[in-house]
């Protein structure tokens, strides 16, 4: 499985969303599923399915599924 796509797992089982709404839309609070405590346990998943930790403020800056892709970049998770 592709980098892109178990990006997009992620996506799909922590906040309940399919193919269609993963795209520049999908931001922090848009959906229920993405408060505070969604965001974390999504956080901790990408960490432990990339074998990365991510830095405080880039888990701030964490604000949407595009802008996902641009932090895991900074980490060397090609997409």
């Amino acid at each position: 499985m592709s980098n892109f796509e178990q990006y997009n797992n992620i996506f799909k089982e922590c906040f309940n969303v399919n193919d269609e709404q993963l795209n520049e839309s999908l931001v922090y609070n848009t959906i229920e599923e993405w408060d505070s405590v969604g965001h974390m346990a999504m956080i901790a998943e990408l960490e432990d399915v990339f074998d990365i930790m991510l830095e405080t403020d880039d888990v701030i800056e964490f604000s949407s599924y595009t802008i996902g892709i641009e932090i895991l970049k900074k980490y060397d998770i090609e997409m």
